[in-house]
């Protein structure tokens, strides 16, 4: 932006911070350079001739652009030999916010947050102590591990490929963001084609839509949260009807960025083009996994994705829908034959979209191939893959022979409802043999070290 730029927008940014009135936006001028310029009251007078009330700042400046006089003014404080006497500013002001976008109708039940305070309000907050929550400018980052960051940075280990990494909030940001998610997140509806983090679908509804298909492809998207910058998170709450200060408060709440020497501590370190990719976007303002609000913000923003690919699938006769990061598409023998120019323009489609495939996960399964989605076999119906049910199935015979303790062999804390949570996972895409282990664990003799051991 040149200096002349900057004078006019500081000029009309200063017009309406004044009276709509002659005399008012004389007096803005004044204010807005330290001088009283003889074309300043004909000025005023065309201004009010051309806008009977303030009009917007883009409005605004277009007209002064478009003013004669004025651009003379302008073209003889540029030829001022002392560089002071061009484009002087005394008072710096800064341009008007634009109103918020009209609300969708099915928005009507979201909460009423016209500025700060009263977002501060509905979270049961001062608004020191807001602005503080949202790092508005990064400088938690800047601090020591420990009590001042608003986030704490965990790496788990996964059994294959690279650690997972955690970015939690204190407490205090949990329950806003948990806030924000129950009375707010959870009222805008996500594309249809979404199971994951929704009420009433899970896993097994992902897969069902899947069974008993001649070819079940399968995609993955790599960094998932972390490709999710602030600025789209922002722009979707300015969608939602919120104002530019309100949206970039929820922008700021619901992202954080990763302190360089919490990414140093990651195990592993491979150092390859694909960490420094990772590096860079969790060194930027993201969604971070471990926040209770970025499942749901994940499902929104990647609503344009969802839209695009649910349409590709269409053209192709193909049944889509994604869990998290998995993408699935299914169909007959035709998109079999078609899955390498399918591929491709799904890769075209999730880049333009801001996301990355994960390459090295993309599965074509025929009919003569075990067909899995989200964990779930879809040959024919929702199953649990038989090594799963024959290992769990295993390890409770065990502990009805044997002591329940000497099958915990990854130290749960609470083995038996560890234990109890599988059978109901598969209890819950296969009834049947959902009944037999629950037989089986309604034989194991719990005391109170093997429960919790």
């Amino acid at each position: 932006m040149t200096t002349q730029q900057r004078f006019v927008q500081n000029l009309a940014a200063g017009m309406l911070a004044g009276e709509w009135t002659a005399a008012g936006i004389r007096e803005s001028v004044y204010r807005a350079t330290g001088r009283r310029f003889a074309w300043g009251p004909a000025l005023a007078k065309r201004l009010l001739n051309a806008h009977a009330t303030a009009p917007t700042f883009p409005t605004l400046l277009a007209t002064l652009t478009a003013d004669a006089g004025f651009q003379r003014g302008l073209t003889v404080l540029a030829s001022a030999r002392n560089a002071d006497n061009r484009f002087p500013v005394w008072h710096l002001f800064s341009a008007p916010a634009p109103p918020p976008l009209p609300r969708p109708q099915w928005a009507a039940e979201l909460p009423d947050l016209p500025n700060e305070p009263a977002l501060a309000e509905w979270l049961g907050v001062s608004l020191e102590r807001l602005l503080w929550l949202a790092d508005t400018k990064s400088r938690n980052t800047g601090h020591r591990p420990g009590s001042v960051r608003t986030y704490r940075a965990r790496w788990v280990p996964k059994t294959h490929g690279r650690a997972r990494l955690l970015e939690v909030p204190i407490p205090a940001l949990m329950r806003a963001q948990r806030k924000i998610l129950a009375e707010l997140l959870n009222l805008v509806p996500a594309h249809p084609a979404v199971h994951g983090f929704r009420p009433g679908h899970s896993a097994i509804t992902n897969a069902a839509q899947h069974c008993g298909r001649a070819c079940v492809i399968r995609f993955d998207l790599t960094d998932f949260f972390p490709s999710i910058p602030v600025g789209r998170i922002f722009r979707m709450f300015l969608t939602l009807g919120y104002s530019e200060p309100v949206a970039r408060l929820f922008g700021c709440l619901c992202t954080t960025r990763l302190p360089a020497e919490d990414w140093n501590r990651r195990p592993n370190p491979r150092n390859d083009s694909s960490e420094y990719q990772t590096q860079t976007r969790l060194a930027s303002r993201h969604v971070p996994q471990g926040a209770p609000t970025s499942p749901a913000l994940a499902n929104l923003t990647a609503y344009r994705l969802d839209c695009r690919l649910a349409g590709l699938a269409s053209a192709c006769g193909a049944t889509y829908s994604r869990y998290a990061d998995d993408l699935t598409f299914s169909g007959d023998d035709t998109l079999r034959r078609s899955a390498a120019r399918l591929a491709r323009r799904v890769a075209l489609i999730v880049v333009e979209e801001g996301f990355a495939l994960n390459r090295g996960k993309t599965r074509v399964q025929g009919r003569g191939e075990r067909q899995l989605v989200t964990g779930v076999v879809v040959n024919v119906r929702p199953n649990i893959p038989r090594e799963d049910f024959d290992q769990l199935k295993a390890i409770l015979t065990n502990c009805v022979r044997h002591n329940p303790a000497t099958q915990n062999r990854t130290n749960h804390p609470d083995f038996r409802a560890h234990l109890a949570g599988r059978i109901a996972h598969v209890a819950s895409v296969n009834p049947t043999r959902g009944r037999k282990l629950w037989a089986t664990f309604d034989r194991i003799v719990w005391d109170t070290n093997s429960a919790q051991s």
